[in-house]
């Protein structure tokens, strides 16, 4: 009996499968042997696209989705808006009588408490600690570097030079025409008194003017060479050391700094809010002077931790939490 050898034919592809071929010598008749191909080289039928999807959704569903995402949206809003007013404005922060007094460079008035009226009758102890001078009437200064002791001098000095002298006949001496020249200097005096106080007043000066009298106030208010005297500082765990005695006026305290700079930003968002809100110069300035402030803040708020001259500094230049907190974008 002959025997069968199978005979392999070149593998022939079909639509997902691959069929092998034996023969037998005698019949070569054909024996089909299916084998499975691992992949499919067609697209599925169930395979759709996003448009074909949304439209089999349920509209219900799809109305409460988007009910969802306006009350979120809202909620973000409301959410956004409280914690700004929270913060409050990082540029100007809270209006206080002495970040007014700024505009005019002259110091707010004195306004004593019910309590201050009621010791005022009684004897002041002894131990009681002297008012900050950022809250009474400071000495008052004057422009183009002048202090009203001096101005007061020059002025009797050019009376002096000034006064009519004395007839040395006195007996030819005419009294009416004496009396006269005394009434007419006398005049003139006061209308030069009048016109000094006129130059000299910070009402009439320039912006560079006033901002040099808000720089000497924020170091009388603020210096430490003063504030040491009714604020007590921070308690240390460190041995305490004896103070280095000042040579002059404290300048460099981060206290003095941010006063100083909260007076140049009061003036340059004074001119940028007005008819300058085009000049992108004094926007990067502002913005410096901001983010400078801010460290400044940052710093002292971080070595104070609540002391007496933090609450001092918040409480009478009036800011908030936006000026050292969070990101300042003007």
């Amino acid at each position: 009996m002959v025997p069968r050898l199978p005979l392999i034919v070149p593998a022939r592809l079909t639509t997902g499968s691959i069929s092998t071929y034996s023969y037998a010598s005698s019949s070569l008749q054909p024996i089909a042997r299916v084998l499975h191909c691992p992949f499919s080289s067609t697209a599925k039928v169930s395979a759709t696209t996003k448009k074909q999807r949304q439209r089999y959704r349920d509209p219900y569903a799809e109305k409460q989705a988007r009910q969802r995402r306006i009350a979120n949206l809202s909620r973000q809003e409301v959410l956004k808006k409280q914690r700004a007013e929270e913060l409050g404005d990082p540029i100007r922060g809270i209006t206080t009588p002495f970040i007014e007094s700024f505009d005019t460079a002259l110091p707010p008035p004195a306004v004593p408490s019910a309590e201050k009226l009621s010791s005022s009758t009684t004897a002041a102890s002894a131990d009681e600690a002297p008012p900050s001078p950022a809250n009474a009437l400071e000495e008052e200064h004057l422009n183009h570097f002048l202090s009203p002791l001096e101005v007061e001098r020059s002025l009797q000095f050019s009376r002096m030079l000034t006064e009519p002298l004395p007839s040395s006949e006195r007996a030819t001496a005419d009294p009416q025409k004496e009396e006269t020249e005394r009434r007419m200097h006398e005049i003139q005096h006061q209308n030069a008194q009048e016109a000094v106080s006129r130059i000299v007043s910070l009402a009439n000066a320039n912006s560079k003017g006033r901002l040099r009298a808000n720089i000497q106030r924020c170091i009388d208010a603020f210096g430490r060479h003063r504030t040491d005297d009714y604020l007590k500082p921070r308690p240390s765990i460190a041995v305490p050391k004896e103070p280095t005695p000042r040579a002059g006026p404290d300048t460099g305290s981060s206290e003095v700094q941010i006063a100083i700079l909260t007076a140049k930003i009061r003036v340059l968002a004074n001119e940028y809010e007005g008819v300058s809100k085009n000049d992108k110069v004094n926007k990067r300035n502002l913005r410096l002077l901001l983010h400078r402030r801010q460290k400044l803040l940052k710093y002292l708020q971080r070595k104070e931790r609540g002391g007496e001259r933090w609450q001092n500094l918040i409480s009478t230049l009036g800011l908030t939490e936006g000026t050292w907190k969070g990101q300042i974008a003007v």
